[in-house]
């Protein structure tokens, strides 16, 4: 099951900014995914948790962990806000250049991000928008698999996401484009279900 499409019309962040604000949508190459309902808590517990270590991994330095809601903005090039038709919500990223950030949200690509895997959302971050992060430059992409508590991390080499890294949902993984940040999964863990949701 996949995130259905708003309408089979090309779409810019400027059509964007003039629908509800109760309804969510990630736009992908001017195509406008309806964003799936309210969350799972183990999304939830998985992304607040993650959010937690590293805003306070990043205290004091120059990069800054945000969640989702928040807007990022791809560009093809230099275009106008207003002309980018490309707009997603990952639910934790890691900003290190503060130029990109502003009071609409991100413009241009994180260094890192983190999406947690819903089935309504699963193929959506798993090639649509794998491919976005890719394209765009996003240093570093984690998936988390929270019905298998697993753990998939791409790292950006030569332009290109290459064989993925993989782990269970325990001990911790290092943040490899963020020296010295380490993420924890233990007590996490413990508190996802044990036959997934």
């Amino acid at each position: 099951m996949g995130l259905a499409l708003r309408d089979p019309e090309y779409h810019t962040y400027g059509d964007y900014l003039t629908w509800p604000e109760n309804v969510r949508y990630e736009l992908i190459d001017g195509d406008a995914y309806l964003m799936a309902p309210a969350p799972t808590v183990s999304h939830q517990d998985i992304a607040g948790e993650v959010y937690r270590q590293l805003g306070n991994a990043l205290h004091g330095k120059p990069c800054r962990a945000l969640i989702a809601p928040v807007d990022v903005r791809l560009p093809k090039a230099d275009e106008a806000d207003e002309r980018i038709d490309t707009v997603v919500q990952p639910d934790v990223l890691v900003v290190c250049d503060e130029k990109k950030v502003s009071e609409r949200g991100v413009r241009g690509a994180p260094d890192w991000v983190l999406e947690v895997l819903s089935p309504s959302t699963a193929g959506h971050d798993q090639i649509r928008k794998l491919r976005i992060y890719e394209r765009h430059g996003v240093r570093e992409y984690w998936l988390v698999h929270p019905r298998d508590k697993i753990l998939t991390v791409y790292r950006l080499v030569d332009g290109q996401y290459g064989r993925p890294y993989t782990q269970e949902l325990e001990g911790a993984t290092p943040v490899g484009v963020l020296e010295g940040v380490i993420i924890q999964w233990d007590e996490l863990a413990t508190r996802l279900p044990k036959h997934g949701f």
